[in-house]
């Protein structure tokens, strides 16, 4: 058992560290000998759990995808409304990237084109199928409007929501993404949200972001 919890704990340090690098320098320019380096282990104890670099983006990807999807779920556990559920997911990311190594990297490699393994999906359409869920409860609970191309919408927040945590990258503190996602909404709710139903969600936009700020 001592030596399973220590195998695991070895591979947790190592995915941290790579994910470390690769947010940082980029997959192509991070090699498994800098990964050892950085994660302070032998190289046989990397290979043990990964032959390849690329197993060792696949489980940054998967952790990436695991924690995603518990978010999504501990917004449905709560019994909020749909949008709202789809607001806190939003803020949960963003926060959660601030601190977060494996989030930052699994999104370079999203958008620097590593493919997940099946059975996984890419996590942009991860993400646009739990937006499209969200938004066709939010229609059915009267907080968008009626008319609204569901899918097309939620293809939009993704690109909105993934293309400002990119700019971000290069140009302000990743601490900067709650009030970058917090100005997102403050476009959307008044696109999306009946007028009767707008100043909700344009406070809870304000009380996320404050929420999800850094400490």
């Amino acid at each position: 058992m001592v030596r399973q919890v220590r195998a695991e704990q070895t591979r947790a340090t190592i995915i941290t560290a790579a994910a470390d690098l690769i947010d940082r320098q980029g997959y192509e320019s991070t090699s498994l000998s800098d990964i050892v380096d950085h994660a302070q282990v032998t190289k046989g104890a990397l290979y043990f759990h990964f032959a390849a670099k690329e197993d060792l983006a696949h489980a940054i990807l998967e952790l990436q995808s695991a924690t995603c999807r518990k978010l999504a779920r501990d917004t449905e556990i709560r019994g909020h409304t749909s949008l709202e559920a789809l607001m806190r997911l939003t803020f949960g990311v963003a926060h959660r990237s601030a601190e977060d190594p494996v989030l930052r990297a699994g999104l370079r490699l999203a958008t620097g084109g590593t493919r997940p393994r099946p059975p996984l999906s890419h996590p942009f359409a991860e993400w646009t199928d739990l937006a499209t869920a969200r938004l066709a409860g939010a229609v059915k609970e009267s907080d968008v409007h009626p008319e609204v191309d569901i899918d097309v919408v939620a293809h939009s927040l993704v690109c909105f929501f993934i293309g400002t945590r990119v700019v971000g990258r290069s140009r302000e503190p990743v601490a900067r993404q709650p009030r970058r996602t917090a100005e997102m909404w403050q476009i959307l709710i008044r696109g999306l949200v009946p007028v009767t139903r707008r100043a909700r969600y344009l406070t809870l936009a304000a009380r996320l972001e404050r929420e999800a700020a850094p400490a």
